[in-house]
């Protein structure tokens, strides 16, 4: 395993330090983790199509495939914030090849059952080691780029994880066409443990833990600085916070909330969008389309939105972006057939691209060494939205019908504005300005 050698000195602004060779080593390991994020949405949205073939073969209802599918989804959510802890201990190296290993097992181990209740078991195991890659892979990312670079380097690795969602029907669907949903499990589950050990052998790692590594440099560099730099951030907020590196809690609260906003709409969208285009006379393969021009208009905006915001600044264009997606929100309902696919475009580019640049917001209001634990409550959070938000809105859709369930869910999301507002001065503000990495 080859190793990426600490940096000697730290300067004033943290991690990394400034160097050709340690940028063109950033850029690797951007390459090597966006490749990793392409595997693990594969290795998920790979078991989705599945579902119909296990069920027929396994006798399974509606609502024991709808359990299958919620185990794989909840248990990839639950333990982001100890995965994001556990990072800052044993490295992300580490815990990123780790979990898509599990991942990989628990999808072999699933191909093996016969039974109901094991399947549950392995795909449980199967959705735990999904929780590494959200927190830790955008706290390495967040690390290695600097405030100028991040936007459009968080934009690469979620973008990333849009082209392994591309790839997981060729793969999970070459191994069904031959062998059933068993053979489509396993292709799917070399994949991902030939991938975690090739990268665990081939992607350089910092000596020791990151955390450590970063406060003993940052300590060496400037004598005196992380008990004055502890001090006036800290002596204002309750003890409860140091332990999470939360700078401003205020701030990293309305963005979290942001978030979660951003996070409701899409998941309430995705899945109330379907009985929208029912009810303009779309047949099911011109629903396909539109899912396909949506799904398509998403990576795109995952992938520009970055460098967007490297230009425009990032509450710029998060504030257009979510005017644009509660715009669409409240008038696609009244779109004829005919504008639907052009309506979409702009929508599903706004609804997916505003995540790639919230995400590298996250890290300017924590510290460097505890980026993991924030990433994963930032995740945690926004996912217990997009679970939470189908069932709310489509409650609200039947009580007042579904153009007004999508009305009051785009009100809701222009909420985002005032609250970008209030992150916004603590983003731009000296303490940003003094300790930002």
């Amino acid at each position: 395993m080859s190793e990426l050698t600490s940096p000697t000195a730290v300067d004033a602004v943290g991690w990394p330090p400034a160097g050709r060779g340690f940028r063109s080593r950033a850029g690797w390991h951007l390459a090597s983790v966006a490749s990793m994020h392409a595997v693990s949405d594969a290795l998920f949205a790979g078991v989705y199509p599945l579902l119909p073939l296990i069920a027929s073969d396994l006798h399974l209802s509606y609502g024991q495939v709808g359990a299958v599918k919620a185990i794989l989804g909840g248990a990839s959510a639950l333990l982001q914030v100890p995965a994001g802890m556990l990072a800052e201990t044993v490295g992300e190296h580490l815990l990123l090849a780790a979990g898509t290993g599990a991942v990989g097992l628990g999808l072999i181990a699933m191909a093996a059952t016969a039974t109901f209740v094991p399947l549950l078991i392995w795909t449980a195991l199967a959705g735990i080691g999904g929780n590494t890659q959200h927190p830790v892979a955008n706290a390495l990312v967040s690390r290695l780029f600097g405030d100028a670079r991040r936007p459009q380097a968080i934009g690469t690795l979620n973008f990333a994880g849009d082209i392994g969602k591309i790839a997981a029907p060729f793969i999970g669907g070459l191994g069904a066409y031959y062998y059933g949903w068993r053979g489509g499990l396993i292709a799917l589950g070399i994949t991902g443990l030939v991938f975690a050990v090739v990268y665990a052998l081939a992607v350089p790692v910092t000596r020791g833990s990151v955390a450590q590594a970063m406060r003993d440099q940052f300590a060496a560099s400037t004598p005196g600085a992380v008990t004055r730099h502890t001090h006036s951030i800290w002596h204002r907020d309750s003890w409860r916070f140091r332990a999470w590196g939360i700078r401003n809690p205020g701030a990293y609260g309305a963005l979290t909330a942001t978030g979660m906003l951003d996070a409701a709409a899409r998941g309430a969208a995705l899945a109330l969008l379907p009985f929208v285009f029912d009810r303009a006379s779309l047949t099911p393969a011109e629903i396909s389309v539109a899912f396909a021009v949506l799904f398509g208009a998403g990576a795109a905006g995952k992938f520009l939105c970055g460098p967007l915001a490297t230009r425009a600044g990032p509450t710029v264009t998060i504030m257009v972006t979510e005017i644009v997606t509660a715009s669409g929100l409240i008038l696609i309902p009244f779109a004829p057939k005919a504008a639907i696919l052009w309506a979409i475009l702009p929508f599903g580019f706004s609804l997916n691209g505003t995540s790639s640049v919230l995400y590298g917001l996250v890290a300017p209001f924590v510290e460097p060494d505890q980026r993991g634990r924030a990433y994963g409550l930032f995740y945690t959070s926004t996912l217990l939205a997009t679970a939470s938000a189908p069932v709310i809105y489509g409650a609200i859709a039947d009580i007042v019908g579904l153009t007004g369930s999508f009305a009051v869910l785009g009100m809701i999301t222009l909420a985002i504005v005032p609250l970008a507002h209030r992150w916004r001065r603590a983003f731009d503000g000296a303490d940003h300005q003094a300790v930002n990495t």
